[in-house]
């Protein structure tokens, strides 16, 4: 059995364009958690300082692994501290040229706080450190 991946990073940085393109190549199965969290309405209430819907880490846990059980998965998400260390076999943390992710989250419409918050996340290197730590 292929034990699943995890591809971490700031928004922005391509883990999308990277983990789908991964999973065609491989015929690996793709989970976007965002997505996942979106259909499943796997929320716990909104953030109105960053307009965004907060997470509901205990649901999303829940539902992925009934979704990666049988491995074989590529899994896109913001971060993977709060998923259990023995889940992935391999964590590939992404980043990018900070010129080019500011650029990309201004043409997403993100607001100054928001885009703000996620660019001292890219160059403070929290998700990198998070999964280091995890």
């Amino acid at each position: 059995m292929l034990l699943p991946n995890i591809l971490p990073g700031t928004p922005g940085v391509g883990k999308t364009i990277l983990g789908e393109e991964l999973a065609s190549r491989s015929g690996l199965k793709y989970i976007n958690v965002g997505n996942l969290a979106q259909e499943g309405q796997l929320y716990n209430g909104y953030n109105e300082e960053y307009d965004c819907p907060i997470l509901d880490e205990d649901r999303v846990v829940v539902e992925l692994k009934n979704q990666i059980r049988e491995g074989g998965t590529i899994v896109d998400y913001h971060g993977c501290d709060f998923f259990p260390e023995r889940w992935f076999h391999v964590v590939f943390v992404l980043r990018t040229d900070n010129s080019v992710l500011y650029k990309r989250l201004e043409t997403r419409g993100y607001g100054e706080k928001k885009l703000k918050g996620i660019m001292q996340c890219e160059i403070f290197q929290v998700l990198y450190e998070e999964a280091v730590a995890s």
